[in-house]
C-alpha cells in the first residue's frame, strides 16, 4: 500500500492522474472515503490521465456516467444505495464493461458483485486537516498500489 498527501485540489487530481497511468480497460478501482474527501476529484484527475476532455462530474444522483477517453472510463457513485437488494440485476452492467476502465464511489453497497469483477486497486481518501488529504492506494494482488 502507498500513502501520499494532498493539499489542494489540484495535487489531489494528480494523484488520480499517477494512478491511473497504468490502468487498462476491464480495470476495476474502488474509491472509499467520508463526504467531501475529494474522491470526484481524484477521479477526474484519472479520467484527464485516459484522455477524457469534458466536464467530469460525480454522478450522485444517476449512479453512474460514462466518459470517452483513449479508453471508454466508467464513474460510479453508490452513495444513495445501502445494497444492491431490490434493484434492478442489470443496474451497473452498462459501466462494469471489459471495454472500460470503472471507478466506484461508496462501493460497499456492490462489494460482493463488485469483488467478483476482479479488483484492480482500493483507494482510501480521508481529511487530514484542512484543506489536506491522504489518499491510500491498495493493489489486491499485492503489488504496490
Amino acid at each position: 500500500m502507498t500513502t501520499e498527501r494532498s493539499s489542494s485540489p489540484a495535487e489531489t487530481e494528480a494523484i488520480g492522474a499517477r494512478l491511473a497511468a497504468d490502468l487498462r480497460p476491464g480495470d476495476l478501482v474502488l474509491v472509499g472515503g467520508e463526504l467531501g474527501t475529494g474522491k470526484t476529484t481524484l477521479i477526474r484527475g484519472a479520467c484527464r490521465q485516459l484522455g477524457v476532455i469534458g466536464p467530469v462530474v460525480s454522478p450522485t444522483f444517476t449512479i453512474g456516467r460514462r466518459y470517452r477517453g483513449r479508453v471508454p472510463v466508467s464513474h460510479l457513485d453508490l452513495y444513495r444505495l445501502d445494497s444492491l437488494a431490490g434493484e434492478d440485476p442489470g443496474l451497473l452492467d452498462d459501466y462494469l464493461t471489459p471495454d472500460a476502465v470503472a471507478f466506484v464511489e461508496w462501493p460497499a453497497a456492490a462489494e460482493p458483485l463488485l469483488g467478483e469483477r476482479g479488483i484492480a486497486r482500493w483507494v482510501e481518501l480521508r481529511h487530514a486537516g484542512g484543506d489536506r488529504r491522504e489518499v491510500s492506494v491498495r493493489d489486491p494482488s499485492g503489488g504496490e498500489g
